[in-house]
């Protein structure tokens, strides 16, 4: 149980952070996103794009919130309402994250090979939620919560790609473009490896009947 309430005292932590950070940074430091869109080439629509990218950080921190909430032991046990509409609202979000993320794909930093890996990231997400809603309509609550932890992380690809691309190009001198590039790609496998390393441990912590 220690461990099961560590790790979900620490996501909590890094979400708040997270939301935070993004929150400023996008929508009251820099709304015009002059930092990021100054990798980008040959954009058209900025102001659609931006507008879409808004529509897309709200979703991603709905979903962030909306998960993370609903991992609580005690809303699953006292409300079965509020956690089927937050389920509801987390499935909602990730769509529309998806859609809009869609959009914005063919103008990835790098070019086509970044965008291929977005639209995986995209369809992969949605494809596990999925599946973690057909595990709880049929009642397999102990495999639904499973593929939510695998659907979950993805809310963190922001954060993984953007650190890791600050580790190789603020910390070694990488190539943004190139840094951006490994970045993606190594937070697919990265995310992917961690959702089965939580679902183990977890497996050694098991929750209280």
């Amino acid at each position: 149980m220690k461990n099961r309430k560590t790790l979900y005292i620490l996501t909590i932590a890094v979400s708040i952070a997270f939301i935070g950070y993004t929150t400023y940074m996008n929508f009251i430091y820099d709304p015009e996103a002059s930092r990021f869109l100054r990798h980008k080439t040959g954009l058209k629509h900025v102001s659609l794009w931006l507008t879409i990218m808004d529509v897309h950080i709200a979703a991603a921190c709905a979903a962030m919130i909306a998960g993370l909430i609903n991992f609580s032991r005690r809303i699953r046990e006292r409300s079965a309402k509020l956690h089927r509409a937050l389920g509801y609202t987390y499935v909602l979000a990730v769509a529309i994250v998806d859609l809009t993320s869609g959009y914005m794909a063919p103008s990835s930093t790098g070019g086509r090979v970044n965008s291929i890996a977005f639209n995986f990231i995209n369809m992969i997400w949605l494809v596990i939620t999925v599946v973690a809603v057909v595990k709880i309509r049929k009642g397999k609550a102990a495999e639904h919560r499973k593929w939510m932890i695998r659907s979950y992380v993805f809310v963190f690809t922001n954060l993984f790609t953007h650190l890791i691309t600050a580790a190789l190009h603020n910390g070694i001198g990488v190539d943004y473009t190139v840094s951006y590039t490994i970045a993606i790609y190594s937070t697919i496998v990265l995310l992917l490896l961690l959702a089965e390393l939580v679902i183990r441990q977890l497996k050694t912590d098991p929750e209280r009947p």
